[in-house]
């Protein structure tokens, strides 16, 4: 029998400036008409005041840990998940237990990009598994402005920043607590060049001296990851939703990767799930990346689209190529 794994507290951070559709029609060739038909996004909130992955981290850990009542000295794990930190070494996960006054807790980095949420909630249940006393706290975030070549229209439109945090452990407190029924995580290497950032890596290493290249930027090709993104998502949530025996009506809130209309609209076709239960906050934020699913669920829950009994299904899709579907009961 699996350990339980409870939700004892949601937040989320974003940063301060706005990136509207009206800002981009002076950045680039393109219009608000152009951009929302295709991706329905209408403005981005984005770090140009210098906040960092592990700044929008904090705040987000922070609504996390007060709503699940706790101080941060109670925490015994601390797991950041993003393809974007602060820097290589220390990790954003050592940075941020530093930030909330903590030490001589395990702390590490998870990179999975979109789907890092998902890959650092199913490593936190099995750390549950091997130390059923212990409380993590799970923060995503992308600061994926800092990687965006705002000369290429295609991706530049898409991407905002954010964070999104959860505190979880295998006791629930008293009173309802929403719990992690279910986590499936999936990746496939061989179609990465699909859609990546490569410069920086050891494969194409910094040149003291040398300008920046266009591959140090995130570099898709959208109409290929658009299929494979609606492909992967909607097969691991159907795949999750059968292994409990579960139907498609029986979810009540559906909140996919936050990655463009086009793609949540086609998920949400393919799982026969109508309009009216699936959650969508890109209008604001666009594509965050790491962030994107535990900031929407933190949205959803705290705008009452989430209610107390509800079967809610996450799924998510992200380079690697990475994907993911997880089940929670509130």
């Amino acid at each position: 029998m699996n350990t339980p794994c409870f939700i004892r507290g949601l937040g989320h951070c974003v940063p301060t400036s706005v990136l509207t559709n009206a800002d981009f029609e002076r950045m680039v060739e393109t219009n608000d008409e152009w951009i929302v038909s295709r991706t329905g996004i209408r403005e981005r909130h984005v770090a140009l005041k210098g906040e960092t992955c592990v700044d929008l981290c904090l705040g987000a850990s922070q609504v996390a840990l007060a709503k699940a009542g706790m101080q941060a000295d109670e925490l015994t794990h601390v797991i950041v998940a993003t393809f974007s930190p602060d820097s290589v070494i220390p990790s954003s996960a050592c940075m941020l237990s530093h930030r909330l006054g903590i030490s001589g807790r395990m702390s590490m980095d998870v990179s999975a990009a979109c789907s890092g949420f998902l890959y650092a909630v199913e490593t936190a249940r099995a750390l549950l598994a091997l130390h059923p006393e212990a409380k993590i706290l799970v923060a995503a975030c992308d600061i994926v402005s800092s990687r965006v070549d705002y000369t290429d229209r295609s991706t530049c439109i898409l991407f905002g920043d954010g964070a999104g945090a959860v505190v979880l452990s295998a006791t629930a407190p008293n009173g309802p607590c929403p719990q992690v029924l279910d986590v499936l995580v999936a990746s496939d290497g061989a179609m990465g060049d699909l859609l990546t950032v490569k410069g920086g890596g050891s494969g194409t290493p910094y040149k003291l001296g040398e300008a920046v290249r266009s591959d140090f930027f995130v570099q898709m090709n959208g109409r290929e990851v658009y299929k494979h993104a609606v492909r992967a998502m909607s097969s691991i949530c159907a795949e999750l939703l059968a292994k409990h025996a579960f139907d498609k009506t029986d979810v009540d809130v559906f909140i996919p990767h936050q990655a463009n209309l086009r793609i949540v609209e086609a998920v949400g076709k393919r799982l026969e799930m109508p309009e009216s239960k699936v959650f969508t906050n890109l209008q604001k934020y666009g594509n965050t990346s790491a962030a994107s699913v535990p900031l929407a669920l933190s949205e959803a829950v705290a705008e009452g689209f989430v209610k107390p009994g509800n079967l809610v299904l996450l799924g998510t899709f992200g380079g690697g190529f990475t994907w993911g579907s997880a089940l929670v009961r509130f």
